[in-house]
Formats: C-alpha cells, structure tokens, sequence
C-alpha cells in the first residue's frame, strides 16, 4: 500500500470529502492539521507550491486536492497510485 499524507484544516468539506475517499479505498492517511498554521503548514506550502485545504501526497508525490484526486479516481487511475 502506498504512503499518502494529506493535510487538512478543521470545517474543511474538502478535507472531509477527500478522507472519506480514502477511507472508502481502505487508506488510513498520514494527516496533518494544519488549522493554526505552523511548521507544518510551511511545510505543506512548500511541497505544493499551494495555500488552500486539502493538499494529497501519493508516495511523496503531490496529486493536488481533492478535485484533482476525485478526477483521478473517476479516471480509474487512484487505485493503481495508492495500490503502488
């Protein structure tokens, strides 16, 4: 099973959906709230290159939000990245 972190901030429908999603396919994700900001939050920007809530990394690999993994999971490619 592949390593997926996700962070996350609280009230987020977004970070709600996307853990959801993985909970459906069996993944228990590394999640970092990054709700009061900190290192983490730096850290997240800095992998991303992005601010806004939830930000997926597949085996280190960013796949962007929750859209974008919802997209790849409609596309039939989410399983094979978190099967890897």
């Amino acid at each position: 099973m592949a390593q997926v972190e996700i962070y996350t901030k609280a009230f987020c429908p977004y970070c709600s959906r996307a853990l959801r999603l993985l909970g459906e396919k069996g993944v228990t994700p590394s999640e970092y709230d990054v709700t009061m900001g900190g290192p983490k939050k730096a850290e997240m920007v800095e992998r991303s290159g992005r601010m806004t809530m939830p930000q997926i990394f597949i085996d280190g690999a960013h796949i962007g939000g929750y859209d974008d993994m919802a997209a790849l999971d409609r596309a039939g490619k989410l399983d094979a990245l978190l099967t890897a």
